[in-house]
């Protein structure tokens, strides 16, 4: 069954803040491999201008996807997330995330669209750090692949 188009602009609560720490960047920088000082060496970071180390582009997903749980786990919605996979991810950032900072999410349903039976939802990620001030938007899509004939 198709996705309930009137969802489209529905906001969630933003979350609880994810305090953004040096070891979680470090260890998500070692995970993907990429040897950039800026991401592991606050004094490298600090030459570039940055107060701590900086984390990867990629790395707020993570927080960006719990977010999305909310709207994942919507009841109303109906989402069968067993039929869900990845559909894509982009980032748009006002500055890079920061060791110290606190981030708290807030998503929005974007789009809903059926395209060969399978549902196809867009959700945008607004993540603004302690302070209020805009730090990154996440734009994730999630493609329901249709259920089997039976």
């Amino acid at each position: 069954m198709a996705l309930d188009q009137s969802f489209v602009g529905r906001t969630y609560p933003p979350t609880d803040p994810y305090e953004v720490g040096r070891e979680k960047i470090r260890e998500f920088a070692e995970a993907i491999g990429d040897p950039n000082p800026a991401y592991t060496d606050a004094d490298a970071a600090k030459a570039l201008g940055y107060p701590d180390v900086i984390a990867p582009p990629t790395f707020v997903f993570a927080i960006t996807f719990k977010a999305a749980g909310q709207v994942i786990e919507d009841p109303q919605l109906g989402l069968d997330y067993s039929r869900v996979v990845h559909g894509d991810q982009k980032f748009a950032y006002t500055r890079p995330v920061r060791s110290g900072d606190r981030l708290a999410v807030t998503s929005t349903i974007e789009a809903i669209k059926t395209m060969a039976g399978n549902d196809i939802i867009d959700i945008r990620g607004e993540v603004h750090d302690e302070a209020g001030e805009h730090v990154v938007t996440a734009f994730t899509k999630l493609v329901a692949r249709r259920a089997e004939e039976a």
